[in-house]
Parts: structure tokens; sequence; C-alpha cells
């Protein structure tokens, strides 16, 4: 990894974009206090804040002035994962984590607006006791990025608008491994490390998305999110010899590519109080089927310096919310969500199926300054997975079972 690039402002924005990944493989939907408040049900169509922008272009035009919003969440996730044959647990395998976001939108006329935005959409940390038996296959494993989103909504007509942007990504990577139990054969101790690597990189995509306004109460949204692959260069080191001759540290090139993603969102205000609102989203994970590391320094691999193949199917994630105006001031939300487990769970992305219990609110402080809390609690389903070490030959079942809480705070000017 480029030590001078590291240093830079864009790795500290992207250091504060580090999350773990509580969606569908390494998906992250933290992209608004308001939005959490209610699942992320119907962020397609919604009209609430700057936010909108982060999954619809197109909802900028729904926005009748400039507006700036900032967000912060806070991820806790709780997983455990229990090793069966050997008895050994590690707890709290996915840290706390930060999450910002910050938004901007300017309607420039009543048909044209403009948008930028910075979030993070995906990422994933997990981070095993050095220690731990299976070490080659769990050791820390880190994808962080930063997603910089500048986008344009038009209005069509008074039912019809369409919206598009560019999505400049740049991620940084790391992985360790460790001995593990496999130190026993050469003497070592069980956290010496086995191999590393860690890179960046900068990779390129677009989105779009439309709305469509039955009347001022009914509307409908469509986006949709391109892949971007992302090809990292950087610094993969051998601390056994096995792979590299006599060890060392060699160039290494891996590709991850981050799936395209799909969503349809309705939003029906159906008095005065109350709203409905609700999201289907679908991302293409089948594009994900390996992690695989190369560098010509690998000789004694052909080439191959850390290969792990990834069982991953196209997922869908279902959400319904509500939205309850109480006064003036003060507006409540709640939503429920599933998230379809999109891959084999492992130990670096243990995925399964998650549901989300949301609540959140928006305060009214004066006419142009608004604040949005939102909380969500996100209870995964138990899983009992296998993986083999192709360094101790040992064939391992891990069950790993976890939990999620989640907070978030944003504040929102109009100007």
């Amino acid at each position: 990894m480029s030590k001078k690039l590291s240093r830079s402002a864009i790795a500290i924005a992207v250091a504060l974009c580090a999350p773990s990944a509580w969606s569908a493989g390494f998906q992250v939907s933290e992209h608004s206090a308001s939005g959490l408040g209610r699942a992320y049900a119907g962020e397609a169509a919604m009209a609430d804040n700057a936010s909108v922008m982060a999954r619809n272009p197109a909802s900028m035009s729904l926005l009748t002035e400039t507006q700036i919003s900032g967000a912060l969440h806070i991820i806790n996730p709780e997983i455990d994962i229990t090793d069966n044959a050997n008895g050994q647990k590690a707890s709290d395998v996915a840290p706390i984590q930060v999450v910002p976001a910050s938004y901007y939108v300017n309607p420039l006329d009543d048909k044209w607006a403009f948008g930028l935005g910075l979030y993070t959409t995906y990422g994933v940390g997990t981070d095993y006791p050095d220690a731990f038996n299976a070490g080659d296959l769990a050791g820390d494993t880190s994808l962080v990025s930063v997603n910089f989103n500048p986008a344009a909504s038009y209005r069509i007509n008074e039912k019809f608008s369409i919206g598009a942007g560019l999505n400049i990504v740049y991620a940084m990577a790391e992985l360790n491994r460790h001995y593990g139990i496999s130190s026993v054969a050469v003497s070592n101790d069980f956290s010496d490390k086995l191999i590393s690597m860690e890179g960046d990189t900068w990779g390129f995509g677009w989105n779009a998305g439309a709305v469509y306004e039955l009347n001022e109460n009914h509307r409908f949204g469509f986006a949709y999110r391109s892949q971007i692959d992302l090809e990292f260069n950087g610094d993969f080191t051998d601390y056994s010899g096995n792979i590299i001759p006599g060890g060392g540290e060699t160039g290494g090139d891996l590709d991850v590519p981050l799936p395209a993603i799909a969503e349809i969102s309705g939003f029906h205000q159906l008095n005065q109080t109350w709203a409905v609102h609700y999201s289907v989203m679908w991302s293409q994970w089948s594009e994900f089927t390996e992690l695989k590391a190369t560098g010509s320094g690998c000789s004694k691999t052909n080439g191959i310096c850390f290969q792990k193949d990834e069982k991953y199917d196209d997922a869908f994630r279902y959400s319904i919310g509500t939205t309850y105006t109480l006064d003036s001031q003060w507006t409540l939300r709640t939503g429920f969500a599933f998230d379809e487990q999109a891959g084999k769970s492992t130990l670096s992305i243990p995925d399964t199926d998650r549901y989300w219990f949301s609540g959140g609110a928006t305060y009214q402080y004066s006419p142009s300054m608004s604040f949005d809390a939102g909380l969500t609690y996100i209870r995964s389903s138990s899983s009992t997975f296998n993986e083999s070490s192709s360094i101790s030959g040992i064939d391992y079942e891990f069950a790993g079972k976890g939990a999620a809480y989640l907070a978030a705070v944003q504040a929102n000017y109009t100007f």
C-alpha cells in the first residue's frame, strides 16, 4: 500500500468509512439516520432529505430547496464463532465501527437538480484472536471504501423524473493469516503470521434511477447501481517460505467485484398522519466467486499467492415501514426488513439471513434545521459451516451466531 497515499486526506476519509458490514455479503446499507429508522424501506421513493440521493438520484427532483445532510452511524455487531471440534470460541469477531455520510443537493430550477454524496456502500471487517486454531482461515480481513457520488436529476413532467450519477470509489484492503494449530509442525507459536497482504485501488461505476408520481400522495421509485471491479495492487508477504522462495515480500494483485444492485420502492401517504413504504432490493452476488491474489514472486505456487473460493448467489432484501406525523415538529417511523443470505458462511465473511427491527424520529428544530435519529436491532440466523485448512489438512466445523445494534444521528439544513 502506498505509504504516501495512506497518509493523505482521502485515506483518512476511508478510515472513517470502515464498516463492519451487517447486510448480505459485505454490503453496507447505512446511508442515513432517517432511513435507518424505517429499516431502509421505500428508499428509492423517499423525499426526506438530501440523503435520498444515495439510493436513487432521481429522488433529488422531489426536493424544492438546497439542502445539506450529515449522518453518523455506530454499528455494534456481536458475532461469536465456535470451533466445534476443539471447543474454541472467538467472541465479537467484528469490531464496533463508526460510519459517516454526507450529502448536498441543489435544485437548479424546476427541472434540474444537482447533488454530491460521500458515503460507503461496501465494506467488511473481521478480527479473530491471533492464536485461533484455524489461524490460516481466520486472522483478520478488512475491506474499507468511500464512494464519491456526483449526480443530477431531471424532471420530465409533473409525474416522471430521472437521475444518474458517477460512483468514484477509493478502497483499501488488508488480510492477515496466522499459523494456528499448524504451527505444531514447524515449532512456531500459534499467533505467528503465515501470510499478509495489503493494497489500495480506485474503481469507477454509475448509478441511475427514476421516480413516477401517481399524485402527490403516491409514488414509485426504481434505482440501479452498476458493478464496480476493484483491482487492488499492493504488497504480499510470505512468512513461511512455502509461497515465495525463502519467504519475504512481493507485489500482489487482488480483484474484488462490488456487485450490481437494483431496487424497487413504493411510498403511499394514506392520510395526513400515516404513510407506508416498502422496497425490494436485488444484489448480483453471483459475480463474487473467489478471493485470489496473484504475483510473479509467488513462484512456488505457480504465481498464486492466496486463493479462497467463495460460494455466492444473487440475493434479495425485503423491507416495509411506516411513517407517522405526530405534529409540526415530530415525525415518527418504524420498519422491518428481511436480508437474505448471499453466500456460504466463512470465517472471513460469516454471512446469514438477517432480520431488521427499526425505529426512529425526526425533530423539526426550525424551518431550516431538522434532526434525525434511528435505532435498529438485527437478529441473525445461527449457522453451522465447514472449512478445510490446506496447511494443517484439518476439516473444521464452525458454529456462528450473532446480533447487531445500530444507532444513527443526522442533521439536515435547508438554505
